[in-house]
């Protein structure tokens, strides 16, 4: 590990949001290769979500979305463990960018919500995105429900 920077560490835990040791941990098994860790980090991800999924959803948060045009918007509920995380600014924010993606793609259920490209970044799922939120909050993360509404 004595080939890994501090500057490394800062620099993937400012663009991962996981903690130093899981950062740490990551680029000591890619032996430095900050792209190789990202990869690492991104399946533990999976794993961390696995593992939480089955945790009790006692508290979360309800948001909504309207569309500049005011003729389409959004109503979501999302789901957390507890109500510290559900005042969280990271999960409250991920509760409206999920809004503002239902109000744009109207999925039809939440299966199809999942399995959707997000719409800010095409290259992944707004399942990817829980599932990289559950990682760096440490809690399970679900879409309750939601309700399109347009005119």
């Amino acid at each position: 590990m004595s080939d890994i920077s501090i500057d490394q560490i800062k620099s993937l835990r400012e663009r991962t949001g996981l903690s130093v040791a899981e950062v740490k941990k990551a680029l000591a098994e890619a032996g430095g290769d900050e792209a190789k860790a990202i990869e690492l980090l991104k399946s533990r991800g999976g794993d961390i979500a696995m593992k939480k999924s089955g945790r009790e959803l006692n508290s979360g948060i309800i948001d909504a979305y309207v569309h500049g045009t005011k003729q389409t918007g959004c109503m979501l509920e999302l789901l957390c463990e507890t109500d510290f995380v559900a005042r969280n600014e990271e999960f409250v924010a991920l509760a409206h960018e999920i809004a503002m993606h239902v109000t744009a793609m109207k999925p039809r259920n939440q299966d199809e919500l999942l399995a959707q490209p997000f719409i800010k970044d095409p290259n992944r799922t707004v399942k990817d995105l829980i599932t990289d939120h559950i990682a760096k909050i440490g809690e399970n993360i679900q879409v309750g429900r939601f309700e399109l509404f347009e005119l």
